[in-house]
């Protein structure tokens, strides 16, 4: 599983807020939910960590190949669990025990990370040569670069973070097809209801509209939040985290303002109370869950293509999948691609022995053949647009995710627009949009419009505070840098306007 921090979220706040969303990427991503291996920043191997279960096949082959192009070289890997990530890295450098390279965390920022001495500046070996072998825009000052220093690499590329997954079986058997026997495939909220109700009714009570899994407590059902308020017009969605989520038309959290959001609410609980979601949602496992789609349980999950390797080892392909659904035809909001990549990103210790094979095992993660293989082995897109061909891509699902990429948009950066603000670093929350919507799918939560706004006003004032402590120290910081009224969520904002 990838979290957005999540999780996941999953992202930095400043990545977080120019994508107007999320994660962790992810793609995820956000995307482990379990630990193996072993490793220590001590000893002649190179200690690598990262946060990826489902995608580990990937990481484990690119170790191998590395490790015979790199004789006496070795990668000893930890996959640790992603809801306790930041806290396992925080950890380490406490204890003196920091892996040479690593997936970086999601809290801090990267640019308290910097400021922390956490990371290596890469300039050394990561010269204007070096770089210009990724898209244009990929190392910005703010964002990955420090006072002119890299510090990390992007391991995966930008597509939409969170898709509606349809177990095809489920819908055939409830009479949802079309004409030609094709799955009639939900595009619209009344649509997605439609088929809950048909799957619900005609199977007598053996299978259900809906599932999920909350009970690693990850706050996961902010995903159904986020996937369907975006193309009702939310351009900020519901990702959790201390910044993220922000409309940047008007540089505040929208919440309560925009109806999108009490809308969806309203009609999850709707779908609660007519029995569409399984019943022990709340208490599956998210791996649990996805066993439980694969069985044909229920008929529709949220989640994110970190759930297709794991199905497709199991040899379950009959699914489809689509984002955005909408209250309407056309989406009126989208998913926004993070110029620098989104979700994981590759960075070296300050505190490594052997910096130079730490940033040749970088260069290797990060390579556009290993982009290839990520695509090929159906974790994601990559960081390289070639890579993403439709060639080579042999399951159905995953050349589905890959043409998404056309519904997510570029979207305002507030760091480019103003580097100083990559020194804010806003406090998480006491609760985040994930705990509201569980809080509201229990029935925990009886004044939705207020809970919506106190949040919102939370997170504001939390995002001032961190702005205010900037301006303090003598950078230029202020809440207005946050604003771009002249975006169009539905077209992508492009730099000239910046």
């Amino acid at each position: 599983m990838q979290m957005t921090a999540s999780p996941l979220s999953r992202r930095t706040f400043l990545r977080g807020s120019a994508l107007a969303a999320g994660a962790v990427a992810a793609g995820g991503a956000l995307s482990a939910c379990g630990s193996s291996g072993s490793g220590s920043g001590s000893g002649s191997g190179l200690a690598y960590w990262d946060w990826y279960v489902t995608q580990a096949p990937w990481v484990d082959g690119e170790i191998s190949r590395f490790q015979k192009a790199h004789a006496g070289v070795t990668v000893k890997k930890t996959t640790q669990v992603s809801a306790k990530y930041a806290d396992l890295v925080a950890l380490a450098y406490r204890s003196g025990s920091t892996p040479d390279v690593f997936m970086v965390p999601q809290s801090p920022g990267l640019a308290e990370q910097v400021d922390r001495g956490w990371l290596l500046p890469l300039d050394q070996w990561a010269t204007a040569s070096w770089q210009s072998r990724f898209p244009a825009g990929t190392f910005i000052e703010g964002a990955n670069v420090f006072g002119g220093k890299v510090y990390s690499a992007p391991l995966k590329g930008s597509a939409p973070q969170y898709q509606l997954y349809i177990h095809n079986g489920v819908f055939r058997t409830a009479g949802l097809t079309n004409p030609d026997g094709s799955v009639k495939t939900p595009t619209t909220w009344d649509e997605v209801s439609a088929a809950a109700d048909a799957i619900t009714r005609k199977s007598g009570g053996k299978t259900y509209g809906f599932g999920f899994g909350n009970g690693d407590n990850m706050g996961l059902m902010a995903w159904w939040l986020d996937l369907f308020v975006r193309g009702a017009g939310a351009p900020g969605g519901a990702p959790s985290g201390s910044g993220t989520g922000l409309d940047l038309r008007v540089g505040r959290w929208t919440y309560a303002s925009d109806r999108s959001y009490a809308d969806f609410l309203d009609l999850m609980v709707q779908w609660k109370q007519r029995g569409y979601f399984y019943p022990d949602s709340l208490s599956l496992s998210d791996e649990a869950a996805r066993a439980f789609f694969e069985r044909g349980r229920f008929g529709m999950t949220v989640g994110g293509v970190w759930n297709q390797p794991e199905w497709t080892q199991h040899r379950f392909t009959d699914y489809s999948l689509v984002t955005l659904p909408s209250p309407g035809a056309t989406p009126k909001a989208f998913y926004y691609a993070d110029p620098v990549g989104t979700g994981a990103f590759a960075a070296v210790s300050a505190r490594t022995k052997h910096p130079q094979q730490a940033f040749q095992w970088v260069d290797a993660l990060t390579s556009p053949a290993a982009g290839r293989r990520w695509v090929q082995d159906l974790n994601g897109v990559s960081v390289y647009p070639a890579d993403n061909a439709p060639a080579g891509i042999d399951s159905k699902p995953f050349a589905a995710f890959v043409a998404m990429t056309a519904q997510e948009l570029t979207g305002p950066v507030p760091v480019i627009r103003n580097p100083d603000l990559a020194g804010v670093a806003p406090q998480a929350p006491k609760s985040d949009i994930g705990d509201l919507v569980t809080g509201v799918y229990t029935g925990q939560i009886k004044d939705l419009q207020s809970a919506l706004s106190s949040l919102a006003g939370e997170k504001e004032q939390l995002l001032s505070t961190a702005v205010a402590a900037v301006a303090k120290g003598g950078k230029k910081a202020a809440m207005t840098d946050y604003v771009f009224a002249d975006w169009d969520p539905t077209r992508p904002y492009t730099a000239a306007k910046a």
